[in-house]
C-alpha cells in the first residue's frame, strides 16, 4: 500500500501541501492541465513553482497568480463563490472520479466548518479568504497531485496550535482561527511553536478528510520526500511542510491501541457477564476475564479490554463505575491488523457478509447465526453452504 506521511510540525497550509507534491514529483504542467477541466474562465490564475530557503531548509514554493491581486482590496465575482457553487463546479468537470471524490471530501470539511463557524447553511457558506480561486486550486490541485503520485492513504503528524491573530474578510480573529478550530476536532496539536498562522482552514481540511492517522509517523519504507514551503518565515522553526511517499506492508498495518485492566475478588458471575456486555456495546474492541490468585491467597479474576485512544475515559469509568473498582490499569501497545473489507453476498439461504483478507474469505457470525434460527438449521450447516456458494461465485 503506497501511503503519504505529512510531517507537518511546522504546520500546513493549501499551497504548502501542493508544492509538497509537485516536490515529490508531480509536473506542474500536469497539474495545470488538469486544473484547467474545473472550466474556470482563461486567465483566471496562472501557476508558479520556485526552490526557496525556509530557516535553513530548501523547499518547493508553488504560488497562484490571480489577475488584478495587488492593488485592491474589493473582491469580484470570481473570488467569491458559495460552496454550493464550487461543489457543483467540480462535480460537472472531466476530472478523474478519484480526484472529485478527494476534492469534494476536502471542501465539504471546509464548508461544514465555515458553516459552524459564521452559522449558515453549508451550501451559503461563502469562500473569501480561503477563498476563491485560489483555494479551489489548492484543493483540487492536493486531488490531482495525490492520484498521480498513486497515494492509497495519508496519515499525518501532529500540528501546531500557533497563537496571537490573524487579518480575515471576517475581521480580526484569533490563532488558530475560529474554522481551523473547529477542523483540528480529532487531530494531534502541540504547541512548541511560536505564534503566528501555522495552520490554515485548507491546510486543516485536507488533514481532517484524508488523513487515517493523526499524530504519528506509521511503520514504512519511505520512497522519496518532498519539501513545501509556506509563504512566510518564521524564527522558531523552518516552514516547510515535508512530504514522506512509501510502503506500507499490505500484510498488516500498525495500530495504536490501549488495553485496560483491573482485578477483582468481590464480583459475582452475574455482574462480571453484564459488565463485560455494557463494554462490548461501548465500542471496545475485546474484552476477556482471567482467573488470578490476589493478596491474602484470595482467587480472583482480571477483567481486561482493548480500546482505542480516544475511548480511553468512557472504558475506564464504565469499567469503574460497574466493577466498583477503584483504579484501571492502562498500558499503550501496537497490533498488527490484516487488512480486511466486508463483502455482501446474495446466496440461497439471504444475505450474508464476508469478511474478505489475504488469509481468505469468512461468512459473519451474526448473519449466519440468523439464518440458522431464522430457518431452523444447524449453525455448522447454513456456514458450509454460505462458504460453498460464495466459493463457486468467484
Amino acid at each position: 500500500m503506497r501511503i503519504l506521511y505529512l510531517d507537518a510540525t511546522a504546520g500546513i497550509a493549501g499551497d504548502m501541501t501542493v508544492a509538497a507534491l509537485l516536490d515529490l514529483g508531480v509536473p506542474l504542467s500536469y497539474l495545470k492541465s488538469e486544473l484547467d477541466k474545473l472550466g474556470l474562465p482563461d486567465g483566471a490564475f496562472s501557476l508558479t513553482e520556485e526552490q526557496i530557503q525556509r530557516g535553513g531548509m530548501t523547499g518547493r514554493y508553488f504560488e497562484v497568480h490571480l489577475p488584478h491581486q495587488h492593488g485592491h482590496q474589493h473582491h469580484d465575482h470570481h473570488d467569491h463563490r458559495s460552496y454550493g457553487d464550487i461543489s457543483q463546479m467540480i462535480a460537472a468537470s472531466s476530472l478523474a472520479g478519484h480526484v472529485k471524490e478527494l476534492s469534494q471530501k476536502i471542501f465539504l470539511h471546509l464548508a461544514e466548518a465555515e458553516a459552524k463557524a459564521h452559522q449558515v447553511a453549508v451550501e451559503q457558506v461563502q469562500f473569501h479568504e480561503v477563498g476563491a480561486v485560489d483555494s479551489i486550486v489548492d484543493i483540487v490541485g492536493t486531488a490531482i497531485g495525490l492520484d498521480w503520485l498513486k497515494v492509497d492513504r495519508v496519515y499525518c503528524s501532529a500540528v501546531p496550535l500557533g497563537g496571537g491573530f490573524v487579518q480575515t474578510a471576517h475581521g480580526r480573529l484569533p490563532v488558530p482561527a475560529p474554522a481551523t478550530a473547529e477542523l483540528l476536532k480529532g487531530l494531534a496539536v502541540h504547541t512548541d511553536c511560536g505564534t503566528g498562522e501555522r495552520v490554515t482552514p485548507t491546510g486543516a481540511a485536507i488533514l481532517a478528510a484524508l488523513a487515517a492517522s493523526r499524530g504519528g509517523m506509521p511503520e514504512m519504507t519511505i520512497i522519496k520526500t518532498g519539501h513545501g514551503a509556506g509563504s512566510r518565515d518564521f524564527t522558531d522553526c523552518p516552514n516547510i511542510l515535508r512530504g514522506f511517499l512509501g510502503e506500507l506492508s499490505e500484510q498488516a498495518a500498525h495500530e495504536e491501541i490501549l488495553e485496560l485492566s483491573c482485578n477483582l475478588d468481590d464480583v459475582t458471575p452475574e455482574l462480571l457477564g453484564y459488565t463485560m456486555a455494557q463494554l462490548f456495546a461501548a465500542g471496545a474492541l475485546d474484552v476477556w476475564h482471567t482467573p488470578i490468585q490476589m493478596k491474602k491467597q484470595r482467587p480472583g479474576l482480571m477483567l481486561s479490554l482493548l480500546c482505542r485512544p480516544e475511548q480511553k475515559d468512557r472504558m475506564a469509568q464504565l469499567l469503574m463505575k460497574e466493577t466498583g473498582s477503584l483504579g484501571v490499569r492502562l498500558q499503550q501497545m501496537q497490533r498488527l491488523v490484516q487488512q480486511r473489507r466486508i463483502e455482501e453476498c446474495q446466496t440461497s439461504l439471504g444475505m450474508v457478509r464476508f469478511k474478505i483478507s489475504q488469509q481468505g474469505s469468512k461468512p459473519e457470525y451474526e448473519d449466519c447465526c440468523r439464518i440458522a434460527r431464522e430457518q431452523g438449521l444447524a449453525l455448522r450447516e447454513v456456514q458450509q453452504i454460505v462458504c460453498r456458494e460464495y466459493d463457486h461465485e468467484r
